[in-house]
């Protein structure tokens, strides 16, 4: 082979290879040119993703100060509730020992032979009866529980009640007011045995002092059927046994 054919294939081979080169520059270049505007969306795309990122922070924190308002609200509320419900009981509280004066909660003062007086009245009817009747002579309201504790004359014992005159509610005296009591004093019939005439009579209350009240001149008689009614508010209910 002559050294003019070698030159020329060497000379051919280096061309082919520049060609391939340039080929490969050319094409390095378009994909760079091609990654460009893929990196542009990317980068168009990442505001977007931006933009739609903080509405979802701003709906995420409007969501959140709008849910810490009403804990906050419902905090105080609660707060303020038990504070109002606190002040109910107290308020409950003091009107239960308002309105539990003489049934069950701060009673009244017990009426008594200190502070009332005491009354004794014969009356036509019913027959052979006897109307106690206590007036309150104090400042202040008292109740008149029980029933009169009543003993008339010498007598060694006192009359029984009549169960069935219990009243519905304590009765309680303002000042000025009265209460009542009904007593038989005999059989209307005759049918009692033991019978005497008393001139005194001594009335007991629940507690506290007695009273003396005045009889007719000419005395009651009374047999073994005496019977008292519980202390009444009206008149009518102590003279209705």
């Amino acid at each position: 082979m002559s050294a003019r054919t070698v030159r020329t294939r060497l000379l051919a081979a280096s061309t082919v290879a520049l060609a391939a080169l340039a080929l490969t520059a050319c094409d390095n270049g378009k994909g760079v040119r091609d990654e460009g505007p893929s990196a542009a969306s990317q980068s168009s795309a990442q505001p977007g993703g931006s933009t739609t990122a903080k509405p979802a922070a701003d709906s995420g924190a409007s969501t959140g100060g709008s849910a810490a308002t009403p804990t906050k609200g419902s905090t105080k509320g609660s707060a303020n509730g038990s504070a109002g419900k606190t002040g109910g009981g107290k308020a409950t509280g003091g009107g239960t020992g308002t309105g539990g004066t003489g049934t069950g909660g701060t009673r009244n003062t017990a009426c008594n032979g200190a502070n009332t007086r005491t009354t004794a009245t014969e009356v036509s009817r019913p027959l052979n009866h006897l109307l106690l009747t206590v007036t309150n002579t104090g400042s202040k309201n008292c109740d008149l529980t029980g029933y009169p504790i009543a003993r008339f004359g010498e007598a060694q014992s006192v009359p029984p009640v009549a169960e069935q005159t219990h009243p519905q509610a304590v009765v309680t005296l303002a000042p000025g007011e009265s209460g009542y009591a009904g007593v038989l004093l005999s059989a209307g019939d005759g049918s009692g045995g033991n019978g005497y005439t008393a001139k005194t009579l001594v009335v007991g209350f629940a507690k506290g002092a007695t009273s003396t009240p005045a009889l007719p001149a000419k005395g009651v008689y009374v047999d073994d059927k005496l019977t008292v009614t519980y202390w009444q508010q009206s008149l009518d209910d102590a003279l209705s046994y």
